[in-house]
Parts: C-alpha cells; structure tokens; sequence
C-alpha cells in the first residue's frame, strides 16, 4: 500500500506550538569549541523534524541564548515556540517556513508541548 505516514504528508496549516528541546544530549560528546554551533544546528534539525519545513528560521533572541554561556555550556534545556508560517515571497521554494523562538521559563518541571493560539 502507498499510504503515507502522518510525519510525510505535506504539512498545509499554520501552526505554533511551544516545545521544551533537551540541548544537553544534543551536544554530548562535542568537542568545546563547537558546543554552541552543533546546538543552534540541532535546533534547526528538530524544527525540521517536528514542523517538516526544510526553510527553519532562528530568531537572533534564541541564538543569543544558547551562546549566552559561552561557546562551550550550552543550557541543558531551551524552551523554544515553533511557528509554521506562510512564505510571503513569490518565488520562495516552499510555501511554508518554520520560525524558532525562545521561550524564557523559570524551570522546566512538569512542563509539556503546548499548541499556541496564534497571535495573527
């Protein structure tokens, strides 16, 4: 059969959802000088995973956050809001994009995947 599952079907709607991403086991294992690059990569990467835009956008707020703590301690966990947006441009490749930004939180404890009422 030639269903396809739900993360390969195009992703039409427009969509925020508020995430916690675990950056700790994201950079285990990296070298320090590349911590803080290899996790705004692995933010991107779980953008793409869970929101199926290959265009993900990294709002400056969020990357100044991960490198807040220098190139090497980058903070355990981020809690960051998935935007899936329209592409207003004509001649954009994909008609959807995914906007990553921060999400200052006191503690992580108990939190969960929240959908967002857009602000539009």
């Amino acid at each position: 059969h030639t269903t396809m599952s739900d993360s390969q079907k195009p992703k039409v709607e427009v969509v925020t959802r508020d995430y916690t991403v675990n950056m700790h086991k994201r950079v285990h294992g990296t070298g320090f000088k590349k911590r803080a690059p290899r996790a705004v990569k692995a933010l991107k990467e779980f953008a793409f995973k869970t929101m199926g835009t290959k265009d993900v956008r990294i709002e400056p707020r969020l990357n100044k956050h991960v490198w807040s703590q220098g190139v090497r301690n980058v903070p355990y966990r981020i809690r960051v809001r998935l935007a899936r947006k329209r592409n207003e441009e004509e001649d954009a490749a994909e008609k959807l994009y995914t906007l990553v930004s921060y999400v200052p939180v006191s503690n992580f404890k108990g939190l969960q995947t929240l959908i967002v009422d857009s602000e539009e």
